[in-house]
């Protein structure tokens, strides 16, 4: 099964949106099992848009077509297609009435034009899923399908998982199940991460047992993503477990979490199961750190606060670090050891460096002093971190947690930073 996908929005063309629905969709179809071979963009132009679907019709089994379904004039997705198709519309009732039902729900008074989005082609049928005001569409071609779904991320992902790819999958006779799993690692570059993984890479393609592939993510992180295909959902679910086994003994220290865990709910999580409480001093990243603990629910029973100490006299009079330069490692053991106090916490950390562009105090820019202040330990790490301003500050946020982390596992935390988000 041959699918592509079609995005439409004039908007994505002149880069006003991201159009992260194709990363979305081909990530997806390549876990049902089923070949993404073209994404294309095109904007509101009707010709366009129908010479776009047609060609892609040409070349592939099915078409997965996101926008252009909502009710102003240049939402024409569903017109294109009637006219691709070569039949006329047909307004379904019982869509009109459940539009005018979710408006009236939410106490709003529905304008005429929604209407049009209950205009179906003829023998194409609507999808189930409804999350908003736009159906989405499966309209069979002769022996291929065009589907259509919103572009509103939320709307197109639930009507894509929940009917676009089982139906994909029913109409390609796909019976293999796919599953994958996520391995985030910070402190190794993804040349290094393949050079460690090569042995076991190269089995894999004797034996086509599982693949592995790297995904660079930025202050998230390197990704190396394993994937299995099986028969059942259970010995996917075992060959899986035996891969990811097989791959955290050779890259183990560099593994944070996987799926969906982020390297702030993991240090929550690990200072949560010590009974640990915590405290940040920021200079360099200016919030950042507490910015990211925070935005993990439930945070508030470990990390206590935190303190931008950007100025140098408020590291000296409220951090009670020493008088002199305050980008070096002594600054950074005072200042974690300083906001524990202030704050009762069991655990300090902190960061104090040159974001840049300039250099400061004789240090180029990129240089970071994280610090730690925990139990009698009291210590601190440099490390030079590459990019402009805004990267610097963000790896140095995720650096500090991952400096914690480890040692908060017993670790040894001298794990400079090769390029952990880049190649």
């Amino acid at each position: 099964m041959r699918c592509e996908f079609v995005a439409i929005g004039t908007e994505l063309l002149l880069g006003q949106i991201v159009n992260s629905n194709a990363a979305w969709i081909g990530e997806k179809l390549a876990l049902a099992g089923i070949d993404c071979v073209y994404h294309v963009t095109i904007g509101d132009n009707r010709q366009r848009m129908i010479d776009t679907i047609q060609q892609a019709l040409d070349r592939s089994d099915a078409v997965i077509v996101s926008g252009g379904l909502g009710p102003t004039q240049d939402d024409i997705t569903r017109e294109v297609i009637a006219e691709v198709m070569g039949v006329g519309l047909t307004r379904d009732d019982e869509i009109a009435e459940r539009i005018r039902d979710r408006f009236e729900s939410r106490g709003r008074v529905m304008s005429d034009n929604n209407l049009r989005q209950a205009d179906i082609p003829d023998g194409g049928a609507a999808i189930p899923q409804m999350p908003g005001t736009a159906p989405g569409l499966i309209c069979p071609v002769g022996d291929k399908v065009i589907y259509a779904v919103p572009g509103v991320p939320f709307e197109m992902k639930m009507m894509v998982e929940e009917c676009v790819i089982p139906d994909l999958q029913r109409r390609a006779g796909v019976t293999a199940v796919i599953k994958s799993r996520v391995l985030k690692t910070w402190g190794q570059s993804e040349s290094g991460l393949d050079e460690m993984l090569t042995e076991r890479m190269a089995h894999l393609d004797k034996t086509g047992r599982a693949t592995i592939a790297f995904q660079a993510s930025g202050i998230e992180g390197l990704k190396v993503r394993v994937t299995v295909k099986a028969n059942s959902e259970e010995e996917a679910t075992r060959i899986l477990a035996e891969e990811e086994a097989e791959v955290r003994d050779v890259i183990g220290v560099y593994v944070f979490g996987t799926d969906d865990e982020t390297m702030e709910s993991v240090v929550l999580q690990l200072l949560r199961e010590r009974h640990l409480t915590l405290a940040v001093a920021e200079s360099v990243t200016g919030g950042m750190v507490a910015a990211r603990l925070t935005s993990v629910p439930g945070s508030s029973d470990v990390l206590r606060g935190g303190i931008v100490a950007y100025a140098s006299d408020v590291k000296f009079s409220l951090l009670d670090v020493p008088e002199g330069p305050v980008v070096t490692p002594d600054s950074a053991r005072a200042m974690a050891d300083g906001v524990r106090k202030i704050l009762k916490a069991d655990v300090g950390i902190s960061t104090t460096g040159v974001a840049g562009p300039a250099e400061q105090e004789g240090q180029r820019a990129g240089t970071v002093h994280l610090g730690i202040a925990f139990g009698d330990l009291i210590e601190a790490q440099m490390t030079q971190l590459p990019g402009d301003r805004a990267r610097v500050r963000e790896y140095g946020v995720i650096s500090l947690l991952n400096f914690l982390r480890l040692r908060l596992l017993g670790r040894d935390a001298h794990t400079p930073f090769s390029g952990g988000a880049t190649r």
